[in-house]
Protein backbone atom coordinates (compact mmCIF):
# COMPACT_ATOMS: atom_id res chain seq x y z
CA UNK A 1 0.00 0.00 0.00
CA UNK A 2 1.19 3.52 -0.77
CA UNK A 3 1.68 5.45 2.43
CA UNK A 4 0.48 9.02 2.89
CA UNK A 5 3.23 11.59 3.30
CA UNK A 6 1.85 14.97 4.29
CA UNK A 7 4.80 16.87 5.73
CA UNK A 8 5.15 19.24 2.78
CA UNK A 9 2.77 21.88 4.20
CA UNK A 10 2.19 23.17 7.67
CA UNK A 11 -1.49 24.06 8.04
CA UNK A 12 -2.91 20.62 8.84
CA UNK A 13 -3.78 21.33 12.48
CA UNK A 14 -5.86 24.41 11.71
CA UNK A 15 -7.68 22.65 8.92
CA UNK A 16 -8.49 19.63 11.06
CA UNK A 17 -9.79 21.88 13.83
CA UNK A 18 -11.69 24.40 11.68
CA UNK A 19 -12.99 22.25 8.86
CA UNK A 20 -14.16 18.90 10.15
CA UNK A 21 -17.93 18.72 10.58
CA UNK A 22 -18.56 22.05 8.85
CA UNK A 23 -20.47 22.01 5.55
CA UNK A 24 -19.31 24.36 2.83
CA UNK A 25 -22.59 26.26 3.30
CA UNK A 26 -21.61 26.92 6.92
CA UNK A 27 -18.09 27.89 5.75
CA UNK A 28 -19.68 30.69 3.73
CA UNK A 29 -21.75 31.83 6.72
CA UNK A 30 -18.66 31.74 8.92
CA UNK A 31 -16.72 33.89 6.45
CA UNK A 32 -19.60 36.39 6.48
CA UNK A 33 -19.27 36.62 10.27
CA UNK A 34 -15.46 36.73 10.42
CA UNK A 35 -14.56 38.61 7.25
CA UNK A 36 -17.80 40.47 6.46
CA UNK A 37 -16.30 43.35 4.46
CA UNK A 38 -13.39 41.46 2.91
CA UNK A 39 -13.72 40.82 -0.81
CA UNK A 40 -14.90 37.26 -1.49
CA UNK A 41 -15.11 37.24 -5.28
CA UNK A 42 -13.97 39.42 -8.13
CA UNK A 43 -15.38 38.92 -11.62
CA UNK A 44 -13.24 40.40 -14.41
CA UNK A 45 -14.01 40.59 -18.13
CA UNK A 46 -10.97 42.25 -19.77
CA UNK A 47 -12.51 42.40 -23.26
CA UNK A 48 -15.32 44.58 -21.88
CA UNK A 49 -13.18 46.38 -19.29
CA UNK A 50 -15.59 45.18 -16.57
CA UNK A 51 -14.90 44.35 -12.93
CA UNK A 52 -17.51 43.24 -10.40
CA UNK A 53 -16.90 42.67 -6.68
CA UNK A 54 -18.84 41.05 -3.84
CA UNK A 55 -17.77 40.77 -0.18
CA UNK A 56 -18.41 37.81 2.10
CA UNK A 57 -21.42 39.41 3.82
CA UNK A 58 -23.07 40.26 0.50
CA UNK A 59 -22.29 36.80 -0.89
CA UNK A 60 -23.83 35.06 2.11
CA UNK A 61 -26.91 37.29 2.19
CA UNK A 62 -27.60 36.88 -1.52
CA UNK A 63 -27.25 33.09 -1.22
CA UNK A 64 -29.70 33.21 1.71
CA UNK A 65 -32.16 35.17 -0.42
CA UNK A 66 -31.94 32.51 -3.15
CA UNK A 67 -32.62 29.84 -0.52
CA UNK A 68 -35.60 31.77 0.83
CA UNK A 69 -37.04 32.25 -2.64
CA UNK A 70 -36.66 28.55 -3.52
CA UNK A 71 -38.32 27.46 -0.29
CA UNK A 72 -41.18 29.87 -1.01
CA UNK A 73 -41.65 28.06 -4.31
CA UNK A 74 -41.97 24.70 -2.58
CA UNK A 75 -38.39 23.45 -2.72
CA UNK A 76 -37.69 20.97 0.04
CA UNK A 77 -34.81 18.79 1.19
CA UNK A 78 -33.60 16.30 -1.46
CA UNK A 79 -35.37 18.07 -4.34
CA UNK A 80 -33.13 18.55 -7.39
CA UNK A 81 -32.37 21.89 -9.07
CA UNK A 82 -30.59 22.21 -12.41
CA UNK A 83 -27.97 24.98 -12.61
CA UNK A 84 -26.66 26.10 -16.01
CA UNK A 85 -24.42 29.16 -16.13
CA UNK A 86 -21.03 30.19 -17.35
CA UNK A 87 -18.50 31.17 -14.69
CA UNK A 88 -19.79 34.17 -12.78
CA UNK A 89 -20.50 35.32 -9.25
CA UNK A 90 -24.17 34.40 -9.66
CA UNK A 91 -23.21 30.77 -10.35
CA UNK A 92 -21.69 30.47 -6.89
CA UNK A 93 -24.51 32.46 -5.28
CA UNK A 94 -27.07 30.09 -6.82
CA UNK A 95 -24.98 27.01 -5.94
CA UNK A 96 -24.87 27.95 -2.25
CA UNK A 97 -28.46 29.14 -2.31
CA UNK A 98 -29.54 25.68 -3.45
CA UNK A 99 -27.40 23.97 -0.80
CA UNK A 100 -29.03 26.15 1.87
CA UNK A 101 -32.43 24.58 1.15
CA UNK A 102 -31.20 21.02 1.62
CA UNK A 103 -31.88 20.37 -2.07
CA UNK A 104 -29.38 18.90 -4.53
CA UNK A 105 -27.60 21.19 -6.96
CA UNK A 106 -27.25 19.64 -10.43
CA UNK A 107 -24.64 21.64 -12.37
CA UNK A 108 -24.81 21.28 -16.15
CA UNK A 109 -22.04 21.81 -18.67
CA UNK A 110 -22.86 25.13 -20.37
CA UNK A 111 -21.82 23.52 -23.66
CA UNK A 112 -24.70 21.02 -23.47
CA UNK A 113 -27.17 21.20 -26.31
CA UNK A 114 -30.95 20.81 -25.94
CA UNK A 115 -30.85 17.02 -26.09
CA UNK A 116 -28.18 16.85 -23.40
CA UNK A 117 -30.31 19.06 -21.17
CA UNK A 118 -33.35 16.86 -21.73
CA UNK A 119 -31.34 13.72 -20.99
CA UNK A 120 -30.04 15.10 -17.68
CA UNK A 121 -33.49 16.37 -16.69
CA UNK A 122 -35.12 13.00 -17.35
CA UNK A 123 -32.54 11.28 -15.13
CA UNK A 124 -32.44 13.85 -12.29
CA UNK A 125 -36.16 14.74 -12.33
CA UNK A 126 -35.46 18.28 -11.11
CA UNK A 127 -38.14 20.52 -9.63
CA UNK A 128 -36.56 23.84 -10.67
CA UNK A 129 -34.06 25.14 -13.24
CA UNK A 130 -31.76 28.14 -12.67
CA UNK A 131 -30.12 29.27 -15.91
CA UNK A 132 -28.34 32.16 -17.54
CA UNK A 133 -30.30 34.08 -20.14
CA UNK A 134 -28.11 32.95 -23.06
CA UNK A 135 -29.31 29.36 -22.53
CA UNK A 136 -33.04 30.13 -22.61
CA UNK A 137 -33.32 29.29 -26.32
CA UNK A 138 -31.77 25.85 -25.82
CA UNK A 139 -34.16 25.11 -22.98
CA UNK A 140 -37.21 26.43 -24.85
CA UNK A 141 -36.77 23.87 -27.63
CA UNK A 142 -37.28 20.99 -25.17
CA UNK A 143 -39.22 22.69 -22.36
CA UNK A 144 -42.46 20.88 -23.20
CA UNK A 145 -40.65 17.57 -22.53
CA UNK A 146 -39.22 18.58 -19.14
CA UNK A 147 -42.23 17.39 -17.20
CA UNK A 148 -40.78 17.42 -13.68
CA UNK A 149 -39.71 21.09 -13.77
CA UNK A 150 -42.19 23.40 -12.06
CA UNK A 151 -40.35 26.69 -12.53
CA UNK A 152 -37.48 28.45 -14.28
CA UNK A 153 -35.29 31.23 -12.84
CA UNK A 154 -33.23 33.30 -15.28
CA UNK A 155 -30.12 35.30 -14.40
CA UNK A 156 -29.90 38.20 -16.81
CA UNK A 157 -31.73 41.17 -18.30
CA UNK A 158 -34.05 39.37 -20.72
CA UNK A 159 -36.54 37.07 -18.98
CA UNK A 160 -39.38 35.29 -20.87
CA UNK A 161 -42.89 35.82 -19.48
CA UNK A 162 -43.24 32.22 -18.32
CA UNK A 163 -39.95 32.38 -16.39
CA UNK A 164 -38.86 34.37 -13.32
CA UNK A 165 -35.96 36.80 -13.08
CA UNK A 166 -33.41 36.02 -10.39
CA UNK A 167 -32.63 39.58 -9.29
CA UNK A 168 -36.27 40.69 -9.26
CA UNK A 169 -37.59 37.68 -7.36
CA UNK A 170 -35.01 37.70 -4.56
CA UNK A 171 -35.19 41.45 -3.83
CA UNK A 172 -37.65 41.10 -0.97
CA UNK A 173 -36.53 37.69 0.26
CA UNK A 174 -34.95 37.13 3.66
CA UNK A 175 -31.17 37.56 3.88
CA UNK A 176 -31.03 35.39 7.00
CA UNK A 177 -29.81 31.81 6.75
CA UNK A 178 -32.61 29.27 7.11
CA UNK A 179 -32.33 26.77 9.95
CA UNK A 180 -32.42 23.69 7.75
CA UNK A 181 -30.30 20.89 9.20
CA UNK A 182 -27.56 19.71 6.84
CA UNK A 183 -25.79 16.51 7.85
CA UNK A 184 -22.43 15.29 6.61
CA UNK A 185 -23.87 12.19 4.96
CA UNK A 186 -26.74 14.04 3.25
CA UNK A 187 -26.58 14.12 -0.53
CA UNK A 188 -26.22 17.67 -1.85
CA UNK A 189 -25.11 17.50 -5.49
CA UNK A 190 -25.56 15.43 -8.61
CA UNK A 191 -22.78 15.61 -11.21
CA UNK A 192 -23.15 14.05 -14.65
CA UNK A 193 -20.09 12.31 -16.07
CA UNK A 194 -21.58 10.51 -19.08
CA UNK A 195 -23.04 11.65 -22.38
CA UNK A 196 -26.54 11.08 -23.72
CA UNK A 197 -25.97 7.70 -25.35
CA UNK A 198 -23.33 6.17 -23.11
CA UNK A 199 -24.14 4.41 -19.86
CA UNK A 200 -25.43 7.21 -17.62
CA UNK A 201 -23.35 7.67 -14.48
CA UNK A 202 -24.62 10.69 -12.60
CA UNK A 203 -22.72 10.86 -9.32
CA UNK A 204 -24.14 11.64 -5.89
CA UNK A 205 -21.91 13.97 -3.86
CA UNK A 206 -22.47 14.55 -0.13
CA UNK A 207 -21.81 17.52 2.15
CA UNK A 208 -18.97 15.49 3.66
CA UNK A 209 -17.44 15.01 0.20
CA UNK A 210 -17.39 18.77 -0.45
CA UNK A 211 -16.13 19.53 3.05
CA UNK A 212 -13.26 17.10 2.57
CA UNK A 213 -12.50 18.58 -0.87
CA UNK A 214 -12.22 22.05 0.66
CA UNK A 215 -9.84 20.82 3.36
CA UNK A 216 -7.73 18.83 0.90
CA UNK A 217 -7.50 21.72 -1.56
CA UNK A 218 -6.40 24.20 1.10
CA UNK A 219 -3.94 21.69 2.54
CA UNK A 220 -2.08 20.91 -0.69
CA UNK A 221 -1.82 24.60 -1.64
CA UNK A 222 -1.10 25.82 1.91
CA UNK A 223 -3.90 28.37 1.47
CA UNK A 224 -4.06 31.42 3.74
CA UNK A 225 -6.68 34.10 4.23
CA UNK A 226 -4.57 36.65 2.34
CA UNK A 227 -4.21 34.41 -0.73
CA UNK A 228 -5.85 35.54 -3.96
CA UNK A 229 -6.66 32.72 -6.36
CA UNK A 230 -7.24 32.99 -10.11
CA UNK A 231 -10.16 30.83 -11.29
CA UNK A 232 -10.44 30.18 -15.02
CA UNK A 233 -11.73 26.61 -15.37
CA UNK A 234 -15.50 25.95 -15.56
CA UNK A 235 -17.24 25.91 -12.19
CA UNK A 236 -19.83 23.35 -13.35
CA UNK A 237 -16.96 20.83 -13.22
CA UNK A 238 -15.66 19.40 -9.96
CA UNK A 239 -12.12 20.49 -10.94
CA UNK A 240 -12.24 24.29 -10.78
CA UNK A 241 -15.03 24.31 -8.20
CA UNK A 242 -13.08 22.14 -5.78
CA UNK A 243 -9.92 24.22 -6.15
CA UNK A 244 -11.89 27.34 -5.26
CA UNK A 245 -13.22 25.60 -2.14
CA UNK A 246 -9.66 25.83 -0.79
CA UNK A 247 -10.11 29.61 -0.80
CA UNK A 248 -13.55 29.32 0.76
CA UNK A 249 -12.40 27.45 3.85
CA UNK A 250 -9.79 30.10 4.71
CA UNK A 251 -11.86 33.09 3.57
CA UNK A 252 -9.46 33.89 0.73
CA UNK A 253 -10.34 35.92 -2.35
CA UNK A 254 -11.22 34.29 -5.66
CA UNK A 255 -10.88 36.07 -9.00
CA UNK A 256 -13.03 34.78 -11.86
CA UNK A 257 -11.50 35.53 -15.27
CA UNK A 258 -14.52 35.07 -17.51
CA UNK A 259 -13.60 36.23 -21.02
CA UNK A 260 -14.78 33.75 -23.67
CA UNK A 261 -11.22 33.45 -24.98
CA UNK A 262 -8.47 33.31 -22.37
CA UNK A 263 -5.41 35.00 -23.87
CA UNK A 264 -1.88 34.91 -22.41
CA UNK A 265 -1.95 38.70 -22.02
CA UNK A 266 -5.24 38.62 -20.12
CA UNK A 267 -3.87 35.95 -17.77
CA UNK A 268 -0.71 37.92 -16.94
CA UNK A 269 -2.56 41.23 -16.82
CA UNK A 270 -5.09 39.79 -14.35
CA UNK A 271 -2.32 38.30 -12.21
CA UNK A 272 -0.70 41.75 -12.22
CA UNK A 273 -3.78 43.90 -11.54
CA UNK A 274 -5.47 41.58 -9.03
CA UNK A 275 -2.25 40.60 -7.18
CA UNK A 276 -2.87 36.90 -7.78
CA UNK A 277 -0.87 34.60 -5.49
CA UNK A 278 -2.00 31.22 -6.89
CA UNK A 279 -3.75 29.87 -9.95
CA UNK A 280 -5.19 26.61 -11.20
CA UNK A 281 -5.02 26.30 -14.98
CA UNK A 282 -5.28 23.72 -17.73
CA UNK A 283 -2.56 22.69 -20.15
CA UNK A 284 -3.87 24.61 -23.23
CA UNK A 285 -3.71 27.95 -21.41
CA UNK A 286 -0.23 27.33 -20.04
CA UNK A 287 0.98 26.15 -23.45
CA UNK A 288 -0.38 29.32 -25.06
CA UNK A 289 1.35 31.40 -22.40
CA UNK A 290 4.68 29.62 -22.83
CA UNK A 291 4.54 29.98 -26.63
CA UNK A 292 3.77 33.69 -26.34
CA UNK A 293 6.75 34.18 -24.03
CA UNK A 294 9.07 32.13 -26.20
CA UNK A 295 8.03 33.97 -29.37
CA UNK A 296 8.59 37.32 -27.70
CA UNK A 297 4.92 38.28 -28.03
CA UNK A 298 4.85 38.87 -24.26
CA UNK A 299 7.53 39.96 -21.80
CA UNK A 300 7.32 39.00 -18.14
CA UNK A 301 9.02 42.27 -17.30
CA UNK A 302 5.93 44.17 -18.43
CA UNK A 303 3.89 42.70 -15.57
CA UNK A 304 4.32 42.59 -11.82
CA UNK A 305 4.22 38.85 -11.08
CA UNK A 306 6.26 38.93 -7.89
CA UNK A 307 3.35 37.91 -5.65
CA UNK A 308 2.55 34.73 -7.65
CA UNK A 309 3.70 31.80 -5.52
CA UNK A 310 1.90 28.75 -6.93
CA UNK A 311 0.80 27.30 -10.26
CA UNK A 312 -1.50 24.30 -10.16
CA UNK A 313 -2.03 22.13 -13.23
CA UNK A 314 -4.73 19.51 -13.63
CA UNK A 315 -7.72 18.07 -15.56
CA UNK A 316 -5.52 15.99 -17.90
CA UNK A 317 -2.14 14.32 -18.17
CA UNK A 318 0.50 17.05 -18.13
CA UNK A 319 3.34 16.62 -20.67
CA UNK A 320 6.72 16.58 -18.96
CA UNK A 321 8.26 19.16 -21.30
CA UNK A 322 5.61 21.74 -20.36
CA UNK A 323 6.63 21.52 -16.70
CA UNK A 324 10.28 21.96 -17.66
CA UNK A 325 9.48 24.98 -19.80
CA UNK A 326 7.31 26.48 -17.04
CA UNK A 327 10.11 26.15 -14.50
CA UNK A 328 12.53 27.82 -16.89
CA UNK A 329 10.32 30.90 -17.19
CA UNK A 330 9.00 30.90 -13.61
CA UNK A 331 11.72 29.31 -11.43
CA UNK A 332 10.44 30.92 -8.22
CA UNK A 333 6.82 29.82 -8.62
CA UNK A 334 5.98 26.50 -6.97
CA UNK A 335 4.33 23.84 -9.14
CA UNK A 336 1.80 21.19 -8.12
CA UNK A 337 -0.21 18.69 -10.14
CA UNK A 338 -3.22 16.63 -9.10
CA UNK A 339 -5.07 13.50 -10.16
CA UNK A 340 -8.71 12.80 -9.44
CA UNK A 341 -12.12 11.94 -10.83
CA UNK A 342 -15.64 13.23 -10.42
CA UNK A 343 -16.13 10.09 -8.30
CA UNK A 344 -13.49 11.42 -5.87
CA UNK A 345 -15.16 14.85 -5.77
CA UNK A 346 -12.57 16.17 -8.16
CA UNK A 347 -8.77 16.41 -7.99
CA UNK A 348 -6.51 15.75 -5.06
CA UNK A 349 -6.68 12.06 -4.20
CA UNK A 350 -3.18 11.74 -5.68
CA UNK A 351 -0.86 14.69 -6.19
CA UNK A 352 2.58 15.96 -7.06
CA UNK A 353 3.52 18.31 -4.25
CA UNK A 354 7.11 18.86 -3.17
CA UNK A 355 8.51 16.17 -5.50
CA UNK A 356 10.06 16.39 -8.95
CA UNK A 357 7.83 15.75 -11.95
CA UNK A 358 8.72 12.64 -13.97
CA UNK A 359 7.16 11.21 -17.10
CA UNK A 360 3.85 9.55 -16.22
CA UNK A 361 4.14 10.42 -12.52
CA UNK A 362 0.93 10.97 -10.57
CA UNK A 363 2.65 11.36 -7.21
CA UNK A 364 1.58 10.35 -3.71
CA UNK A 365 -1.83 10.04 -2.08
CA UNK A 366 -3.26 13.41 -1.11
CA UNK A 367 -4.21 14.60 2.36
CA UNK A 368 -6.38 12.00 4.13
CA UNK A 369 -6.34 9.67 1.10
CA UNK A 370 -5.03 6.16 0.52
CA UNK A 371 -4.15 4.66 -2.87
CA UNK A 372 -3.28 1.19 -4.10
CA UNK A 373 -2.60 -0.53 -7.41
CA UNK A 374 -4.19 -3.96 -7.62
CA UNK A 375 -4.33 -6.86 -10.07
CA UNK A 376 -7.45 -8.64 -11.35
CA UNK A 377 -7.55 -10.68 -8.13
CA UNK A 378 -7.67 -7.36 -6.22
CA UNK A 379 -4.27 -8.00 -4.65
CA UNK A 380 -1.57 -5.32 -4.43
CA UNK A 381 0.89 -5.47 -7.32
CA UNK A 382 4.65 -5.46 -6.88
CA UNK A 383 6.60 -2.33 -7.86
CA UNK A 384 6.71 -1.94 -11.65
CA UNK A 385 3.71 -4.20 -12.32
CA UNK A 386 0.67 -2.69 -14.06
CA UNK A 387 -2.67 -2.82 -12.25
CA UNK A 388 -5.79 -0.79 -11.56
CA UNK A 389 -5.56 2.32 -9.41
CA UNK A 390 -7.97 2.29 -6.46
CA UNK A 391 -8.38 5.04 -3.85
CA UNK A 392 -10.03 5.50 -0.47
CA UNK A 393 -10.97 8.65 1.43
CA UNK A 394 -13.74 11.00 2.49
CA UNK A 395 -13.97 12.41 -1.02
CA UNK A 396 -15.28 9.18 -2.54
CA UNK A 397 -18.80 9.66 -3.92
CA UNK A 398 -21.82 8.22 -2.19
CA UNK A 399 -22.93 6.23 -5.25
CA UNK A 400 -23.93 6.37 -8.90
CA UNK A 401 -27.47 7.76 -9.00
CA UNK A 402 -30.10 5.11 -9.82
CA UNK A 403 -27.35 2.72 -10.89
CA UNK A 404 -26.69 0.04 -8.23
CA UNK A 405 -24.92 -2.25 -10.73
CA UNK A 406 -22.26 0.32 -11.60
CA UNK A 407 -21.99 1.37 -7.97
CA UNK A 408 -21.24 -2.23 -6.97
CA UNK A 409 -18.51 -2.43 -9.61
CA UNK A 410 -16.85 0.82 -8.57
CA UNK A 411 -17.19 0.74 -4.76
CA UNK A 412 -15.83 -2.26 -2.88
CA UNK A 413 -15.12 -2.22 0.86
CA UNK A 414 -14.75 1.55 0.85
CA UNK A 415 -12.35 1.57 -2.11
CA UNK A 416 -13.13 3.31 -5.39
CA UNK A 417 -11.98 1.39 -8.46
CA UNK A 418 -10.97 4.18 -10.85
CA UNK A 419 -10.73 2.21 -14.08
CA UNK A 420 -7.28 3.74 -14.69
CA UNK A 421 -4.18 1.61 -15.01
CA UNK A 422 -0.98 2.44 -13.17
CA UNK A 423 2.05 1.19 -11.28
CA UNK A 424 4.18 2.09 -8.27
CA UNK A 425 7.95 2.38 -8.02
CA UNK A 426 10.24 1.31 -5.18
CA UNK A 427 9.73 4.66 -3.43
CA UNK A 428 5.95 4.25 -3.36
CA UNK A 429 5.35 6.88 -6.05
CA UNK A 430 2.44 6.17 -8.33
CA UNK A 431 2.47 6.41 -12.13
CA UNK A 432 -0.36 6.25 -14.64
CA UNK A 433 0.06 3.77 -17.48
CA UNK A 434 -3.12 4.01 -19.54
CA UNK A 435 -6.87 4.37 -19.29
CA UNK A 436 -8.91 1.30 -18.77
CA UNK A 437 -11.89 3.25 -20.01
CA UNK A 438 -12.11 4.68 -23.50
CA UNK A 439 -12.99 8.23 -22.48
CA UNK A 440 -11.02 10.87 -24.36
CA UNK A 441 -9.86 13.87 -22.31
CA UNK A 442 -9.27 16.86 -24.57
CA UNK A 443 -8.55 20.22 -22.99
CA UNK A 444 -9.99 19.02 -19.69
CA UNK A 445 -13.31 17.97 -21.24
CA UNK A 446 -14.48 14.35 -21.28
CA UNK A 447 -15.51 13.05 -24.70
CA UNK A 448 -17.25 9.68 -24.74
CA UNK A 449 -16.67 7.83 -28.04
CA UNK A 450 -20.09 6.15 -28.08
CA UNK A 451 -21.78 9.57 -28.07
CA UNK A 452 -19.91 10.79 -31.13
CA UNK A 453 -19.95 7.47 -32.97
CA UNK A 454 -23.72 7.23 -32.76
CA UNK A 455 -24.04 10.66 -34.38
CA UNK A 456 -21.54 9.92 -37.16
CA UNK A 457 -23.35 6.67 -37.96
CA UNK A 458 -26.42 8.74 -38.81
CA UNK A 459 -24.64 10.12 -41.88
CA UNK A 460 -26.23 8.50 -44.96
CA UNK A 461 -22.86 7.57 -46.46
CA UNK A 462 -21.27 6.09 -43.32
CA UNK A 463 -21.04 2.32 -42.85
CA UNK A 464 -19.00 2.20 -39.62
CA UNK A 465 -17.22 4.64 -37.33
CA UNK A 466 -14.96 4.77 -34.29
CA UNK A 467 -13.61 7.65 -32.22
CA UNK A 468 -10.20 7.45 -30.62
CA UNK A 469 -7.87 9.80 -28.78
CA UNK A 470 -4.35 10.50 -29.97
CA UNK A 471 -1.75 12.32 -27.83
CA UNK A 472 -1.48 16.08 -28.16
CA UNK A 473 0.89 18.33 -26.22
CA UNK A 474 -1.60 21.18 -25.98
CA UNK A 475 -4.95 19.50 -25.30
CA UNK A 476 -3.77 16.20 -23.85
CA UNK A 477 -5.62 14.25 -26.53
CA UNK A 478 -7.26 14.95 -29.87
CA UNK A 479 -10.44 13.15 -30.90
CA UNK A 480 -9.97 11.49 -34.28
CA UNK A 481 -12.84 9.80 -36.11
CA UNK A 482 -12.14 6.72 -38.21
CA UNK A 483 -14.90 6.49 -40.79
CA UNK A 484 -15.68 3.57 -43.11
CA UNK A 485 -17.90 4.64 -46.05
CA UNK A 486 -20.67 2.46 -47.33
CA UNK A 487 -19.55 0.25 -50.25
CA UNK A 488 -19.42 2.18 -53.50
CA UNK A 489 -19.67 5.58 -51.82
CA UNK A 490 -17.02 8.20 -51.15
CA UNK A 491 -16.99 10.76 -48.33
CA UNK A 492 -14.85 13.87 -48.08
CA UNK A 493 -13.44 15.40 -44.92
CA UNK A 494 -15.38 18.61 -45.67
CA UNK A 495 -18.63 16.65 -45.70
CA UNK A 496 -17.88 15.09 -42.33
CA UNK A 497 -16.85 18.41 -40.79
CA UNK A 498 -20.05 20.07 -41.99
CA UNK A 499 -22.12 17.17 -40.64
CA UNK A 500 -20.33 17.34 -37.27
CA UNK A 501 -20.84 21.09 -36.98
CA UNK A 502 -24.58 20.63 -37.44
CA UNK A 503 -24.99 17.68 -35.10
CA UNK A 504 -22.39 17.88 -32.33
CA UNK A 505 -21.45 20.46 -29.68
CA UNK A 506 -18.13 22.09 -30.50
CA UNK A 507 -16.12 20.29 -27.83
CA UNK A 508 -17.29 16.85 -29.06
CA UNK A 509 -16.46 17.37 -32.74
CA UNK A 510 -13.62 15.24 -34.12
CA UNK A 511 -10.44 17.22 -34.78
CA UNK A 512 -9.59 14.99 -37.73
CA UNK A 513 -10.99 12.23 -39.92
CA UNK A 514 -9.34 9.07 -41.22
CA UNK A 515 -11.19 7.08 -43.88
CA UNK A 516 -10.48 3.41 -43.32
CA UNK A 517 -11.96 0.14 -42.14
CA UNK A 518 -12.92 -0.02 -38.46
CA UNK A 519 -11.27 -3.15 -37.01
CA UNK A 520 -13.48 -5.15 -34.67
CA UNK A 521 -12.94 -8.29 -32.60
CA UNK A 522 -14.88 -11.49 -33.05
CA UNK A 523 -17.38 -10.25 -30.49
CA UNK A 524 -17.90 -6.98 -32.36
CA UNK A 525 -15.83 -4.75 -30.09
CA UNK A 526 -13.83 -1.96 -31.70
CA UNK A 527 -10.09 -2.62 -31.48
CA UNK A 528 -9.16 0.88 -30.43
CA UNK A 529 -5.50 0.15 -29.76
CA UNK A 530 -4.99 -0.85 -33.40
CA UNK A 531 -6.70 2.35 -34.53
CA UNK A 532 -4.61 4.53 -32.21
CA UNK A 533 -1.38 3.13 -33.62
CA UNK A 534 -2.58 3.50 -37.21
CA UNK A 535 -3.77 7.07 -36.71
CA UNK A 536 -0.63 8.04 -34.84
CA UNK A 537 1.52 6.91 -37.77
CA UNK A 538 -0.72 8.71 -40.27
CA UNK A 539 -0.62 11.95 -38.28
CA UNK A 540 3.17 11.78 -37.90
CA UNK A 541 3.66 11.79 -41.69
Amino acid sequence: MIKLEDNHVDNSDSLRQDGIGVTIREMLARNARMYANDIALVQVTPSQNKRQVINWKEFDEKANKVSDFLVSRGIRKDDKILLMMRNCIDFLVAYFGILGTGAWVVPLNFRFDSQDIKFCAHIAEPKYFILEEEFVERVESVRSELHSIEGYIVAGQTVPQHMEGLEKEIQNCSATMRGIELKDEDACALYFTSGTTGTPKPIIITHKNLEHAAISSAFRRNDRHDDISLVIGPLYHTGAMIHWLGNLIVGGRGVLLIDRKISPHNMLDTINKESITEMMVYVPWILDLLLALEKGELRKEDYNLSQLRLMHLGAQAVPFNIVERWKKHFPDVAYIETYGLSETTGPGCIWIVGIEKKKGLLGRPGFNWEARVVNEQEKDVVPGEIGEIIVKGNGVMKEYYKNPQETAKALKNGWLYTGDLGKVDDEGLLYIADRKKDVIISGGENIFPADVESVILNHPKVYDAALIGVPDDRLGELAIAVVAPKPGLAITEDEMREFSEKNLPRYRRPRGFVFDEVPRSNTGKIQRYTLREKCRKILEK
